[in-house]
């Protein structure tokens, strides 16, 4: 898996076909997607014409999507999988995750929830169940890799001792404001790929890019703060997904340099402490407003 991937969470179906031919011209080679944002099929088309256009071959590039809430129960992940698949106009799957360890009740509707607005969740399956389902995809050989989105070690412990297949990927918000030590830790000792959503804060202000810490040694190496926290995430031994929207960003995002050590050790001394979605706590991701009742993101 590329370490530096492109996030698909665009809600404008025309700039997300635009902002994702960018980044496979810029060189991202790795592309994140969830069927809970909406626009698989964008995605997809504008990988085809990307590939061919620039005479890429599927195998080079890396493409992941996500299982949503409203799917955890066994007999609905194929079909899911299967919906992901054709949306995106591809045969296989590199990584296909869990996009949060709740389930909410099943069902075409991915946000049900009762009279008084809370999520309905189904408390008739378990995070294993579903995982389960997950490695026979993998069995099936249409899915070559399977993993979990906005887990914490609560969850991902007793999965990992239980599941026949080990997860490869863990992907969670983290930035120098939420380093997850522990669980890059824990990542590291079980041979799992940490994966890094909203490193540069995901446009919340005021946030890390405009972090004084991120400023300073922006200036000082001649990068901009958001090749810093881009560089700081990799050096860390994460891989990281961004989201830039034009042709100017995706080139920007994707020219990344080594940090010296001396920044690296200011970044890692920062003191603020911030979530920036509070999915983990629900199973609601938090980015992107869609009414009142509703949001997207992670």
């Amino acid at each position: 898996m590329p370490a530096l991937g492109f996030g698909t969470l665009i809600p404008d179906p025309s700039l997300t076909i635009t902002a994702t031919r960018d980044a496979l011209e810029a060189g991202f080679r790795h592309f994140d997607c969830a069927e809970r944002y909406g626009n698989e099929r964008d995605v997809g088309r504008a990988l085809q014409t990307g590939l061919t256009a620039g005479r890429i071959a599927r195998e080079d590039i890396f493409v992941t999507t996500k299982l949503w809430n409203s799917n955890h129960r066994p007999e609905r992940v194929e079909p899911a999988f299967e919906a992901s698949l054709n949306r995106l106009g591809l045969k296989y799957l590199d990584l296909y995750l869990i996009h949060t360890p709740f389930a909410f009740q099943p069902g075409d509707n991915q946000d049900p929830r009762d009279e008084d607005g809370n999520i309905l969740y189904d408390h008739d399956v378990t995070l294993l169940d579903t995982w389960r389902a997950m490695e026979a995809l993998v069995d099936r050989g249409t899915c070559r890799a399977i993993g979990l989105s906005d887990v914490g070690l609560d969850e991902l412990k007793p999965l990992c001792q239980s599941a026949r297949i080990k997860p490869a990927v863990v992907q969670v918000e983290a930035h120098p404001y939420l380093p997850e030590t522990e669980l890059l830790d824990f990542c590291r000792e079980t041979a799992i790929v940490f994966l890094a959503f909203a490193p540069l804060g995901h446009g919340m202000r005021p946030g890390p890019l405009e972090d004084p810490v991120i400023t300073a040694v922006a200036a000082r190496v001649g990068k901009t703060p958001a090749q810093v926290l881009l560089a700081w995430g990799l050096q860390r031994g994460t891989a990281v997904l961004t989201t830039p929207k034009s042709t100017a960003r995706a080139r920007e995002n994707f020219d990344i340099s080594l940090l010296p050590e001396d920044a690296l050790e200011e970044i890692n001394r920062i003191q603020t402490r911030q979530r920036l979605n509070p999915v983990v706590k629900t199973g609601v991701p938090g980015f992107i407003p869609q009414s009142k009742t509703t949001a997207q993101g992670g």
